[in-house]
């Protein structure tokens, strides 16, 4: 598969070695960062969707779909985020491909034609999203797509001091526009994921910062993998539900991995909050064990994060979230070696157990994987559970938290928050760093 459709660049090293702290809380924001890096978190990125203003509707608060810093909202951002970056802590912000009709930009779009048009006239294409409307770059157009690529993700946002950002979207380009290239927009609607995706790389590529910048999506296509360098999992619920909440996480990681995508993650916590559904202390606990072992660790406060509880919504949460971050950080020199076979073999990070042992009995297990092929991971992600059944195929396979060895077989392993069922190979070449591991935060 990589060898078709291209394999992601590895990720930077600030990516994979501490948390991306999700808030978006304006002015507020900085005090509360300090008090969550003042736990002892690893921490090595600050995502604000919000950098860019807020637009509240009845969804919940949402952003405003114009570029480019909102000094009213974070008026000491430049500052700030120098500040950060002088203690190895990076800035992430939000972008998406549509321009609010409010919004400045979309009047820089329309006035040079840059804009998807109606098929009954020569207006723009205005697309309802829910209680204001947007515009559609045509990214059939180079001159659009570069000037995107330049003007606001070079300029805008690279130029201005982010080194990552959510590129959002990409999925829902209309079936009835008139695109540049005369194309059906039936069939550009499959392909826009990845005109998206290569608008992205090509900026930071512009910008000599394809292996020290990165962005995550979570639309794609075939040919995504050779531009989007690192998938999440979309807007679950803030729940345990198998359709929609953080179960469905694993069986995406695992999706993806076997499509040629190589790195995966969730917004920790969750995303959509609706109709009295709101996270559950339970529920940000299991979430963070399960967001540890993944390649990035990125919290999220979802869309109505008044109504949901937070990293730093209580001291117990905080100091999990302190604890399991550390643990995340401990395992950067693994995940690293993971992502340097990811850039030369295509292997995804996280792989499903029939990947490495051709046994049907493994053939529908979704909801533990292999971290690479030296660890397996078994999140808890039942509302309830104290503990969870773990498959071991061959080999002898050494407790993370204990340091017990077990053999082959099926197990029901006790997990409290903080001790998610994780398990390492005793022969891997990395023995000497779980071990470290199992030392530093045996229970």
């Amino acid at each position: 598969m990589s060898d078709r459709f291209g394999r992601q660049p590895a990720l930077p090293d600030w990516a994979i070695s501490g948390a991306i702290v999700g808030l978006k809380d304006g002015v507020d924001t900085f005090d509360r960062f300090e008090k969550i890096a003042a736990s002892g978190a690893a921490i090595t990125g600050l995502w604000c969707e919000d950098w860019i203003g807020i637009r509240q509707t009845s969804f919940g608060k949402r952003l405003f779909w114009d570029w480019k810093w909102n000094a009213a909202r974070y008026p000491d951002l430049p500052a700030q985020i120098s500040a950060l970056a002088e203690r190895g802590i990076r800035f992430l912000g939000y972008v998406n491909p549509y321009l609010a009709v409010d919004g400045s930009l979309y009047q820089e779009a329309r006035a040079v034609n840059f804009l998807a048009l109606r098929q009954d006239s020569d207006e723009p294409y205005a697309v309802d999203f829910g209680e204001f409307d947007a515009g559609v770059v045509d990214f059939t157009n180079p001159a659009a797509a570069a000037w995107f690529a330049d003007r606001i993700i070079g300029q805008k946002m690279l130029d201005f001091g982010l080194s990552g950002w959510m590129a959002d979207f990409g999925e829902y380009l209309p079936t009835d526009v008139r695109l540049f290239d005369g194309s059906d927009p039936m069939e550009a609607h499959n392909r826009w994921p990845v005109l998206w995706a290569k608008v992205n790389a090509d900026a930071i590529a512009s910008r000599g910062k394809t292996h020290d910048a990165t962005f995550f999506m979570r639309a794609g296509f075939s040919g995504v993998q050779a531009h989007c360098p690192l998938l999440w999992a979309g807007d679950q619920c803030v729940d345990f539900t198998r359709h929609d909440g953080i179960n469905t996480v694993i069986t995406a990681a695992l999706s993806s991995g076997l499509l040629g995508n190589a790195y995966h993650h969730s917004d920790l916590g969750g995303y959509t909050s609706l109709h009295g559904v709101v996270r559950t202390a339970e529920l940000m606990h299991r979430w963070i064990d399960l967001a540890a072992f993944a390649p990035v660790m990125r919290s999220h406060e979802g869309n109505r994060p008044a109504d949901n509880l937070q990293l730093d919504s209580s001291a117990e949460i905080l100091t999990h979230f302190a604890r399991m971050s550390q643990v995340h950080a401990r395992l950067a020199p693994y995940v690293r070696a993971l992502s340097d076979e990811a850039v030369a073999t295509g292997l995804p990070l996280q792989r499903p157990l029939f990947l490495h042992y051709d046994d049907a009995a493994y053939y529908d297990i979704q909801d533990q994987y292999l971290y690479g092929a030296d660890m397996i991971v078994a999140p808890v992600v039942n509302a309830g559970a104290s503990s969870r059944n773990v498959t071991l195929p061959d080999g002898d396979w050494v407790h993370l938290w204990s340091g017990d060895v077990y053999a082959k077989g099926t197990y029901d392993i006790t997990a409290p928050h903080g001790q998610p069922p994780v398990f390492t190979r005793k022969d891997s070449a990395h023995a000497s760093l779980f071990g470290a591991i199992t030392q530093e935060f045996r229970s």
